[in-house]
């Protein structure tokens, strides 16, 4: 469909859920209610009588290689009183390998099963909150995890069609089964196939990538911290991020009876991803992005911009393609890591995702789909609104470093560096990104830092940027970082604690209904804050061997010039008034990305490097916050205090590590 025509559809969508709302208002209302049209879904079905029951769903695939089709099985708990009145109602899916091996959540809750195989308990709150509510809830196990058959294969083929196949099973395209093995039918005629898919993580990954093949039936997603690119999850043009690939995560999340039957799955993984970091089609093939014009659910995504196992480049590509295909969508970024919003702003998320769900899936017209699209947490638990995101008045402003006073702490502006400046520094594994930023006042050997003088008003940057380095390498083999620092006091969410940003507490609050086997209430949050004097907002990296290409690296001549751009990580940061923005480049940056086989000495030509930054108000601004003179509210010369230093991530998309 071309672009213009597909943007008036979805322009139309909401007008047209919302000329249903009257209709499934009296559809879902229980007897004897009143036939207004509905602003919101009220708890009027028991949920403790609700019918719980399991389904197995044939994929149409073969992933094992065992000769038959396989069958993933399907959680369900979905209220009576609909069915016996014969009504029709909405889905909530969770599909996820998570449910056995790892657990769900702040608690890392696993689906339990009574003697006779029947589930008890359901992850999560979704379904104590949505099911009395008129809502079913549907927990999937992705294919070669818990009860289902079949192959993980990490967000490919398999892992998609897992879910997938059971939209089309609500829609009446697919077929299921009452039991794994067996020949009798289950078909999902309680439902009216209007499907809205959440998850954190992984769980959210596998929203988008069904999301992206159009399935007809799915009307809203939610993913929540989600991969939107496989590749972009295990390297950054070409730079290892982790020193393993997506067949030990296959192994991870796997039954014990999958892991033993798929073994040729798990070598492909190995043979088709191979640690040069280069794109293959395996690669390609788990890359939604590229079909995000194939998108026609709406899109609510939540992302910690201080996440560090799925980094925000995630969000930020998949919201900027989203954009460009005209899809309704909403966004929360918050100064969090890895965590999920009901741990960092727990009623007002609940609040907000039940009126979306009502809206996208029931039909009722509760304006939500007229409110700003973002909320940005500024500071800890303090939050703003936008109507669209980025600001409209948001201008790639380019900037650039030049030649400071001593060697390695330059300047960052808008004027270019003369011609044959260069500042010098040499990889060390053993440093990060906190080494570099406590001492980017120092002349040090790891880094070279540019900064701004101190801003005499705010400055905000919305969105992705990006860094042009050209630089000289003194081995074959380079890896580059590039990161932009807020030199200033704050207080900020402690995104490098165990808890990412949260701290849990012992009080718990219920939200829904319960039974004697699946509790609504769960253990409280707040805040974990520190005091710094700097914060890191947004980071990006490059094998410098990727130079002439995304998708293959080559070997390096010592003592040659390259250009290579680094991709940073979506943020919205305002650097206020009296602190300093800062760019600085290095080599490894530890535990964030694994160092190259050698340690080189790199040599920056300023005159052709430069940042390109989402500045609100463009050039403009940032000639207005740099032109008063103000004084640098943090001292110059002794370290800065930040959070403690990256720590090593295991390479699981919210695992039982968040």
């Amino acid at each position: 469909m071309p672009k213009r025509a597909r943007g008036a559809r979805l322009t139309c969508r909401s007008l047209v859920v919302a000329a249903s709302a009257a209709l499934m208002s009296l559809t879902l209302a229980p007897a004897g209610a009143q036939s207004a049209p509905a602003r919101e879904s009220r708890p009027v079905y028991s949920y403790e009588n609700a019918i719980r029951e399991s389904v197995w769903v044939d994929t149409r695939l073969d992933s094992d290689g065992d000769g038959r089709t396989d069958r993933v099985a399907v959680d369900i708990v979905r209220p009576r009183e609909p069915a016996q009145q014969g009504r029709k109602i909405p889905v909530i899916m969770d599909a996820s390998p998570y449910y056995s091996c790892c657990g769900r959540g702040n608690e890392s809750q696993k689906k339990t099963y009574d003697a006779n195989g029947n589930v008890v308990q359901f992850p999560l709150y979704y379904d104590n909150y949505f099911v009395p509510r008129g809502y079913a809830f549907v927990a999937v196990d992705l294919a070669g995890t818990n009860r289902s058959d079949g192959c993980v294969d990490v967000g490919g083929r398999s892992d998609v069609q897992s879910a997938k196949a059971v939209v089309d099973w609500l829609n009446g395209r697919a077929r299921g089964y009452t039991t794994r093995t067996g020949g009798e039918s289950a078909r999902a005629g309680w439902t009216n196939g209007r499907t809205g898919m959440i998850g954190k993580s992984y769980d959210g990954t596998i929203a988008n990538g069904v999301a992206a093949t159009g399935v007809e039936g799915l009307e809203t997603i939610v993913p929540i911290a989600a991969i939107s690119s496989w590749y972009d999850y295990y390297f950054a043009k070409g730079a290892p991020l982790y020193d393993s690939g997506p067949e030990w995560l296959s192994g991870y999340v796997e039954s014990p009876e999958a892991r033993a039957r798929c073994q040729a799955v798990q070598q492909r993984l190995v043979e088709e991803a191979p640690r040069t970091g280069d794109l293959t089609r395996l690669w390609s093939e788990r890359d939604y992005v590229r079909n995000a014009g194939n998108v026609t659910a709406s899109v609510f995504a939540v992302h910690g911009m201080q996440d560090l196992n799925v980094r925000g480049k995630h969000f930020g590509q998949w919201w900027d393609a989203l954009a460009d295909e005209g899809v309704e969508r909403k966004v929360w970024l918050s100064q969090t890591g890895h965590v999920d919003p009901f741990d960092f702003r727990r009623a007002e998320w609940v609040a907000t995702l039940h009126r979306w769900f009502d809206h996208y899936l029931l039909g009722h017209d509760n304006g939500i789909d007229r409110e700003p699209m973002a909320d940005i947490e500024r500071a800890p638990d303090q939050w703003s609104t936008d109507r669209v995101w980025p600001p409209r008045a948001t201008d790639t402003t380019s900037l650039r470093p030049g030649k400071g006073a001593v060697a390695g702490v330059g300047t960052l502006g808008r004027k270019p560096a003369r011609p044959g400046a260069t500042e010098t520094f040499t990889d060390d594994p053993r440093l990060d990104e906190t080494d570099w930023a406590a001492r980017i006042d120092t002349s040090t050997a790891g880094k070279a830092g540019f900064i701004t003088k101190p801003l005499g008003r705010d400055l905000r940057l919305s969105g992705s940027s990006k860094v042009t380095i050209t630089a000289t390498p003194s081995t074959a083999g380079a890896h580059l970082s590039a990161v932009l620092v807020d030199l200033g006091p704050d207080t900020i969410r402690d995104y490098a604690s165990a808890g990412e940003g949260i701290s849990t507490l012992a009080e718990r609050t219920c939200w829904g209904a319960s039974t004697p086997g699946d509790s609504p209430c769960f253990k409280n949050t707040q805040a974990r804050t520190a005091a710094v004097d700097y914060t890191v907002f947004s980071r990006g990296w490059a094998d410098l061997g990727n130079y002439a290409s995304d998708a293959t690296g080559r070997p390096l001549t010592p003592g040659r010039a390259y250009t290579i751009t680094l991709d940073l990580h979506a943020s919205d940061h305002v650097v206020p008034a009296g602190h300093r923005l800062a760019l600085i480049v290095g080599g490894t940056d530890k535990d964030l990305i694994d160092p190259p086989a050698t340690t080189p000495t790199l040599v920056l030509d300023l005159a052709r490097t430069s940042a390109k930054l989402p500045i609100v108000g463009g050039a403009a601004a940032f000639v207005r916050a740099t032109a008063g003179s103000t004084a640098a509210l943090t001292p110059r010369g002794s370290p800065l205090r930040g959070v403690a230093e990256p720590r090593p991530i295991r390479p699981i998309p919210g695992g039982s590590n968040r």
